[in-house]
C-alpha cells in the first residue's frame, strides 16, 4: 500500500496546481477490500510475504516562522504560506512538543480532513513526522477524507483490529473557507476526548513556534497509498509503525443510527408529500450524504446537490449561508430566480461538514432558532435524548432563544465564548447535552465537535415526529409551521449578523478600541443613540465578555464587546479568528419580541433601527471604509 510519489515532494515544499475530484464510489466503498500489508511491487516476494520498509529518524534544523498562532479552530493561512519550506513541519513539531514525548510515544493518531487542496501532501508529511516522533500508528480515512465530526467520532468510538484507541487527531481543514492553490488551508489538533485542543495547549503550540530550532521526520519511509483500504507496516528505531487506511463512513453511520430513529425518518422520506434537498457544496459531507440519505434512508439520488467532494469545492465558497449556498437557496424558493415548486426541507453543509444551514419551503431557519427548536423537541423526537437533557449551552453572540427554552424546561444553561472547545468541557463534565452557535454550528454530547449532518437528522426527526399521524393523508406540518409554533410559545428573537471580511487588521483593532472606550460613559452612549433613533431603548449595561469555565476555572477574556439594552436587545461586536488574512469584524444585532401578534415581521425591517444605531455607534464606515457588509445573515 505504498505509492512512489503521489504526495508531492518529500519535504512538501512545492505544490502543483492540479485539482482533484473524488467520485462518490471512490470516496468510501461500501464493501472494504481485504487488508494488505506493505505491498509495494518491487519488494513483494509473494502474496503472503510481508516486507517492512525500514526508516531512520532525520533531524532537520529550522527556525521560527512568524504568525503561527492558532485561531479559534486551528491555524489557517493561504496554501502559498503553508507550502513555504518548513512551515507545516514547524507547526506539527511544535504541536508534538506541546503534547510532550510521553504522550506521543506509542500513540495512535488520526490524520485526515476535508480533502481541500494540499491535504494529500500534508498527510504524507504528518505521517512521516509522527513516525519520527515515536507514534505507533496513524489512522487515515480513505483518500484522506474525514469530516471534522467524523474525526471526533473516530477518536471517541473506533477500536482498531489490535484493540488500539486513538489518542488525538490532526484535522486538515479551513472549514468554511475556500480551497484551491490560491485559497486557504488549515490544521488543528484534537485531544483524546475528540474535541479541539484547549487554550492551554494551543498557547503552548504557539510559544513553541516562536522558539523552534529543529523538527524530526522519517527518512526512508515511502509515501503511503491513502486511496486503498488496509494497513501498511514499517520498521523504525522504536519498532513497528503502522498506517491504517479505513472506510470512515462506517463508524459515523453506526453512531448516527444509535442516536436517531432511522425507521421514522425513512417513513417521512417515503411520504409522497415530502421532498428534500441536501447540498454538500462540494465539501467532505458529500462523502457521507449518499451513504446516509440514499443508502440508509431511501432518499432519491436527485435529492443530493454538489455532493462530489472537490479539492477546490468546485470553485465555490463552502459556507452554508444564504449568500454562498446560492443553488440550494434558489431550489428552496428563496433566491432571485426561485424554483416554482420547492422541496419541503433543505439543508447545506460547509467544507468539513461541521456546519449546517436548515431551510423550509421558501423559509430560512436562523441557526439561533435552530438550536433552540432542537432543544425544545429533542426528548420526544430523538431516542438518544429520551431520558432528558443534562443542560444546554450557546456561544455568547448566539441569540437568547435557547435561554428562553432552558428557563421554560428548567434546564441548566451556559453562555460560553465562541469556540467549540468550551462546550466540550461542559459535556465532559456531564453538564450539557445540546449546544449551538449562530455561525451555523449545532451539536450534542455524542461527539466533541459541531456536527452538520447530526443537525439535519435532528430536524428530520422533529419533522417525522410532528407528522407521524399524517404521513398517509392530510397536510404535512412544515418547517415554517414548527418555527412559528415555537415563536408563539417562546417569543421571537429577531436576529441578524453583519460580516465585514478582510478588513485592514489595524483599522479593525481601532474600531474595537473605540467601542471599548465608549463603554466608560453610558450616559454619552444613550445620548448618541437617541440622536440617531429615538425609538431605540437605552443601553442598560456594556462590557467585554469574560468567561470563567465552571469545570476547570480557566478564564477567557476579551471575547467580544457587548451593549445590552433595557428591552432585552443586544449589540455584539467581535473580531473573528477563522479567516486566513486581514480581519473579519462580526456585528450581531438582536431584538426580543414576546407579543405573538408581532412575531411575523420581516427580520431586517424589525431590526433596522438597531442596525442604524450599531453602524453609527461603531463608526463602521469611518474606520473600515466599507459602506456595506460582505455578508448579511
Amino acid at each position: 500500500m505504498v505509492a512512489g510519489g503521489g504526495g508531492g515532494g518529500f519535504n512538501g515544499d512545492t505544490c502543483g496546481s492540479r485539482i482533484i475530484e473524488y467520485p462518490p464510489h471512490q470516496v468510501f466503498p461500501y464493501i472494504s477490500r481485504h487488508n494488505h500489508h506493505s505491498l509495494f511491487a518491487n519488494l513483494t516476494l509473494s502474496e503472503n510475504t510481508q516486507v517492512m520498509a525500514t526508516f531512520k529518524v532525520k533531524r532537520v534544523e529550522s527556525s521560527p516562522i512568524e504568525g503561527q498562532k492558532p485561531g479559534t479552530s486551528g491555524l489557517r493561512k493561504k496554501v502559498k504560506v503553508f507550502t513555504q519550506p518548513h512551515y507545516l513541519h514547524n507547526f506539527v513539531q511544535s504541536t508534538f512538543n506541546a503534547l510532550s514525548a510521553e504522550k506521543i510515544k506509542g500513540s495512535t493518531l488520526v490524520v485526515s480532513g476535508d480533502g481541500r487542496y494540499y491535504s494529500k501532501d500534508a498527510i504524507q508529511i504528518i505521517i512521516k513526522m509522527a513516525a519520527a516522533n515515536g507514534a505507533r500508528r496513524i489512522w487515515v480515512g480513505q483518500n484522506g477524507l474525514l469530516s471534522t465530526p467524523a474525526v471526533s467520532a473516530v477518536v471517541r468510538e473506533r477500536v482498531g483490529a489490535d484493540g488500539s484507541k486513538a489518542n488525538g487527531a490532526f484535522i486538515l481543514t479551513a472549514s468554511h473557507n475556500p480551497g484551491g492553490p490560491n485559497e486557504d488551508f488549515g490544521i488543528k489538533y484534537n485531544m483524546e476526548n475528540g474535541g479541539p485542543a484547549p487554550e492551554g495547549v494551543t498557547d503552548k503550540i504557539f510559544e513553541n513556534t516562536k522558539t523552534i530550532k529543529e523538527y524530526f521526520i522519517a527518512e526512508g519511509l515511502p509515501d503511503v497509498d491513502i486511496s486503498a483500504i488496509g494497513v501498511s507496516s514499517f520498521s523504525g528505531p522504536d519498532g513497528q509503525f503502522d498506517v491504517d487506511v479505513f472506510d470512515a463512513a462506517s463508524d459515523y453511520v453506526k453512531l448516527m443510527k444509535s442516536i436517531f430513529d432511522f425507521q421514522a425518518i425513512q417513513k417521512l422520506i417515503a411520504c409522497p408529500q415530502f421532498s428534500f434537498c441536501y447540498d454538500a457544496l462540494h465539501g467532505v459531507a458529500g462523502a457521507y450524504a449518499s451513504r446516509i440519505f440514499v443508502e440508509e434512508l431511501g432518499a432519491k439520488e436527485s435529492s443530493l446537490l454538489n455532493c462530489v467532494p472537490k479539492e477546490d469545492f468546485g470553485g465555490g465558497h463552502p459556507d452554508p449561508n444564504l449568500t454562498y449556498a446560492k443553488e440550494l437557496v434558489a431550489r428552496m424558493g428563496l433566491g432571485k430566480t426561485p424554483d416554482s415548486n420547492p422541496p419541503e426541507f433543505g439543508a447545506a453543509a460547509d467544507g468539513d461538514a461541521d456546519r449546517n444551514m436548515v431551510l423550509g419551503k421558501r423559509f430560512f431557519v436562523t441557526p439561533s432558532d435552530s438550536v433552540a427548536i432542537i432543544a425544545a423537541n429533542a426528548v420526544q423526537s430523538i431516542p438518544y435524548f429520551s431520558s432528558g437533557l443534562k443542560g444546554v449551552a450557546r456561544s455568547m453572540p448566539t441569540s437568547a432563544a435557547l435561554d428562553v427554552v432552558a428557563k421554560s424546561l428548567n434546564l441548566k444553561f451556559f453562555e460560553v465564548p465562541t469556540g467549540w472547545k468550551f462546550f466540550g468541557n461542559l459535556m465532559d463534565a456531564g453538564l450539557c447535552s445540546v449546544c449551538g452557535e449562530e455561525s451555523f454550528g449545532t451539536g450534542s454530547d455524542h461527539i466533541r465537535e459541531k456536527d452538520g449532518i447530526w443537525a439535519v437528522l435532528a430536524w428530520m426527526s422533529i419533522l417525522a415526529y410532528k407528522n407521524k399521524d399524517n404521513l398517509t393523508s392530510g397536510k404535512l406540518v412544515t418547517v415554517e409551521d414548527i418555527v412559528k409554533q415555537h415563536w408563539a410559545k417562546f417569543g421571537r428573537h429577531y436576529y441578524t449578523r453583519y460580516d465585514y471580511e478582510n478588513v485592514d487588521a489595524g483599522a479593525a483593532k481601532e474600531l474595537m478600541a473605540h467601542l471599548v472606550k465608549l463603554q466608560s460613559s453610558l450616559g454619552e452612549v444613550n445620548k448618541l443613540i437617541k440622536g440617531v433613533r429615538s425609538d431605540v431603548a437605552n443601553v442598560a449595561s456594556a462590557d467585554e465578555f469574560e468567561y470563567k469555565d465552571p469545570v476547570d476555572g480557566s478564564v477567557s477574556k476579551n471575547q467580544g464587546i457587548r451593549y445590552l439594552f433595557e428591552d432585552g436587545s443586544r449589540l455584539v461586536f467581535r473580531l473573528s479568528g477563522t479567516g486566513s488574512e486581514g480581519a473579519t469584524i462580526r456585528l450581531y444585532i438582536e431584538q426580543y419580541e414576546k407579543d405573538s401578534s408581532k412575531t411575523g415581521r420581516d427580520s431586517q425591517e424589525a431590526l433596522s433601527p438597531l442596525v442604524e444605531v450599531a453602524l453609527k455607534l461603531s463608526k463602521m464606515q469611518e474606520f473600515t471604509g466599507r459602506d456595506a457588509p460582505t455578508v448579511i445573515t
